[in-house]
């Protein structure tokens, strides 16, 4: 063989397409998806209450994750919070239910 038909060593492991893993699971999807799920459920002016001590992340860090579920969503989301607790809320001119 001559060197121009020699190919450098891999720098990474190969895997097949249909095998590759698809979408994003990251560490905040489940609270993220429970907090989504009850924001679908409650009338526009009423908000959340979120125990931080029942996240396993960060608050700046679920905020992230949620901010990123909502945009995704179409949804806009408001944020607060105290010593104890992550309040959200639909804001005024996104989609909630009536009630």
């Amino acid at each position: 063989m001559s060197p121009r038909n020699v190919n450098p060593p891999m720098n990474f492991n190969t895997l097949s397409v249909p095998d590759v893993p698809r979408g994003r699971n990251g560490k905040h999807k489940l609270i993220v998806s429970r907090i989504l799920s009850d924001l679908d459920q409650i009338r526009g002016g009423v908000a959340l209450k979120v125990p931080l001590a029942s996240l396993e992340q960060t608050k700046e860090k679920v905020r992230s994750a949620l901010n990123r579920a909502t945009r995704k969503a179409g949804l806009s989301v408001a944020t607060a919070s105290d010593e104890n607790f992550l309040y959200v809320w639909v804001e005024n001119g996104s989609e909630t239910k009536a009630g």
